[in-house]
């Protein structure tokens, strides 16, 4: 029995569980996966019981236990350095890191008015002219990564931000799902990146998953994302 276990939110709809979850599968460690649905009225009660936040994702390593999304990533960096989930250079890995932190930190148009919904699509629209300057943002940083430090493959050889799969990568996952979601536009390094993000396996099968839930959090394609 694997000593690990991630606390998931549904897999359509929370971005901040993906993160992690694409970060544990990509050091190969075995682990459990317990999805606690959100919006329930029993929510936070059983969430409080794995995570003292009171939000998902966390998780339990043994005895150590991370509640965050970032942090749940740096902490799988450590534990399982095979798995590069950094680059090994140290500029190139603090570049990683900027741009994880960016993410995670930013971006709040985006976030509430193209909330992540897996496996529906909604129109952009009108929402173009709110989320615009984040899309442009993303887009600029994707593009100077894979310029920058994936085409001479800065963690191995790959398709992702810094050629092989990274943290970074991660924590872009979740927009590359919403910019799918939300039909939108993409230069030609941005829209082959979506594709690269798109294929990967790991993704595949947590939309695949996300697919088959059965809970529906009702929203427009406005609501604030988890």
């Amino acid at each position: 029995m694997s000593d690990i276990t991630i606390y998931l939110g549904n897999k359509n709809y929370s971005s901040w569980s993906l993160r992690p979850w694409l970060a544990l599968k990509q050091t190969g460690a075995a682990f459990s996966e317990i999805v606690i649905p959100l919006d329930q009225p029993d929510s936070t009660a059983n969430i409080m019981r794995h995570s003292p936040s009171g939000r998902v994702p966390a998780l339990q390593h043994g005895t150590t236990l991370v509640w965050e999304s970032l942090a749940i990533c740096e902490y799988l960096a450590e534990a399982f350095p095979t798995a590069r989930l950094l680059p090994p250079d140290p500029a190139t890995r603090a570049h990683a890191r900027a741009v994880s932190s960016e993410m995670h930190a930013g971006f709040a148009a985006l976030r509430q008015h193209l909330p992540m919904d897996i496996r529906s699509r909604w129109p952009l629209g009108s929402r173009m002219d709110i989320v615009g300057r984040d899309i442009e943002r993303v887009t600029a940083i994707w593009r100077a990564c894979r310029e920058r430090f994936g085409s001479r493959g800065a963690n191995g050889r790959g398709d992702f931000l810094f050629g092989g799969f990274t943290i970074a990568d991660a924590m872009f996952a979740p927009v590359a799902t919403r910019f799918v979601t939300y039909g939108v536009p993409l230069d030609p390094v941005s829209a082959t990146y979506l594709e690269a993000l798109s294929e990967f396996p790991a993704l595949q099968e947590w939309s695949a998953a996300a697919a088959k839930e059965p809970w529906t959090i009702h929203h427009d394609g406005n609501d604030a994302a988890t």
